[in-house]
């Protein structure tokens, strides 16, 4: 029998080939006002010519955990704007994003989001504005 996150998981990633395609996992989706967490094992495709995370691997998680947590409402909402701060980095293991909804109105979603890696280390911090469209908005 699924949990709850599997088939919400697999619901969005459907949705989402993108997130797929940059081997985000989602790993918890606890409901709004709760913390949401995904996760990002390095591999050669997520580094940058450095050997550390690219930045818009870091970016990517960041965004797909921040979704999660807009859509814990049940609407449909697509990334409005954000603001990342790169602070550490890493050249391998897992990167965890965890995202928690600060304010929801009718039309917007705040997010703060979080990016950590080994041992707890903080890669990057930033938030993200979610604009909830409507069925008429949305393309086939």
């Amino acid at each position: 029998m699924e949990t709850e996150t599997n088939q919400r998981e697999d619901h969005r990633t459907l949705r989402n080939p993108f997130m797929e395609h940059n081997f985000v996992r989602l790993e918890r989706a606890e409901g709004d006002g709760e913390e949401d967490v995904c996760t990002l094992t390095l591999r050669p495709e997520s580094r940058n010519p450095y050997g550390y995370a690219h930045g818009g691997a870091i970016y990517t998680i960041a965004d797909d955990v921040a979704g999660y947590a807009a859509h814990q409402d049940g609407g449909q909402y697509v990334t409005q704007s954000s603001s990342m701060y790169f602070l550490s980095n890493q050249t391998d293991g897992t990167l965890t994003g965890t995202a928690r909804v600060r304010h929801r109105g009718r039309r917007t979603c705040l997010i703060d989001v979080t990016i950590t890696g080994e041992n707890g280390r903080l890669i990057a911090s930033g938030s993200f504005v979610y604009f909830r469209v409507n069925e008429q908005m949305r393309p086939l």
